[in-house]
């Protein structure tokens, strides 16, 4: 009887073998299987998360009673804040409870009439990635349903909400 130690990704097994009656064919074409296995996940394939950036929230360019708008994926309309500078929200506590930031955990993905270029994120206060789109800061109106624009041009929190177009410049 031989014994084989076998430890990949995990405690250590020990099997038995026998010898086939064609020699070690079988054990060789196991051992290689096994060998084959470790290299591919220690390399990356099948774990997905291991090799390319986690992919976050869906931006998209949509028709509305404003023109061709930016929004979520769901069909939300998205906003900016004149009161923030490139890069950095001044919108928190009440202000983001009307206005929440429009968050990601991965990179945005640019869908129809979004420029990939223009998508970006920074880390507010709080530890969460807010979405910019052409730098600024994006939100949504806490009232708004999907399609549904009830806040374009108002002034609240000492700033004004205005709706951004694909090319990044606000709705006026």
């Amino acid at each position: 009887m031989n014994f084989v130690w076998v430890d990949v990704l995990g405690p250590p097994v020990y099997r038995v073998l026998k010898p086939a009656r064609n020699g070690w064919g079988r054990m060789r074409r196991t051992l290689l299987a096994t060998a084959l296995l470790a290299i591919f996940t220690m390399a990356g394939f099948g774990a997905p998360g291991a090799t390319a950036k986690k992919l976050g929230v869906k931006l998209q360019v949509k028709g509305s009673e404003y023109g061709k708008v930016l929004m979520n994926g769901g069909g939300k309309a998205l906003y900016l804040f004149t009161k923030d500078r490139k890069g950095r929200s001044d919108c928190y506590g009440e202000c983001a409870e009307a206005w929440p930031p429009f968050l990601t955990r991965g990179r945005p993905v640019a869908g129809r009439g979004v420029k990939a270029g223009r998508l970006g994120t920074f880390e507010r206060d709080d530890g969460t990635r807010q979405v910019t789109y052409a730098g600024h800061p994006v939100y949504f109106y806490v009232h708004d349903s999907p399609g549904e624009i009830l806040c374009q041009d108002v002034f609240e929190f000492s700033g004004r909400w205005l709706l951004l177009r694909g090319s990044g410049r606000a709705v006026r």
